[in-house]
């Protein structure tokens, strides 16, 4: 009954943004952290940037930093992830999990999250 639903994915050209947008159904988010992932073909899937269940604490990629921004609205029960300066390296599925936390932070491991989204696909392509 817990789901998430992603959206926002889609063809951009290198240099270009995209918002994507994790809403929970069944469920509120406010108790949870929350990960987005991706995973490219042929590749396993790795975390790309998390939040806390209060928003006061993020992590990211090492590579994504400086371009992506993860924020979440809790009264809207979204988390999003602003991707700007978009790479062809960044085409992927992105995912979004959440896990149901006492603490304030978030953690980039996929063996952390419980709840999985079905994933929206992002292709950076000239």
């Amino acid at each position: 009954q817990l789901q998430l639903v992603e959206s926002g994915g889609g063809l951009v050209q290198p240099g270009g943004s995209l918002r994507l947008s994790c809403a929970g159904s069944g469920f509120t988010l406010d108790a949870y952290a929350v990960g987005w992932f991706r995973q490219a073909p042929g590749k396993e899937r790795e975390g790309v940037s998390c939040v806390s269940k209060r928003g006061g604490t993020t992590d990211y990629l090492d590579s994504v930093k400086g371009r992506f921004t993860i924020s979440r609205d809790n009264a809207k029960n979204t988390v999003y992830l602003q991707m700007n300066n978009l790479q062809p390296e960044d085409t992927a599925v992105y995912f979004c999990a959440a896990v149901r936390v006492v603490f304030r932070r978030c953690t980039l491991s996929t063996a952390d999250y419980d709840y999985w989204g079905q994933g929206t696909q992002v292709t950076v392509s000239s």
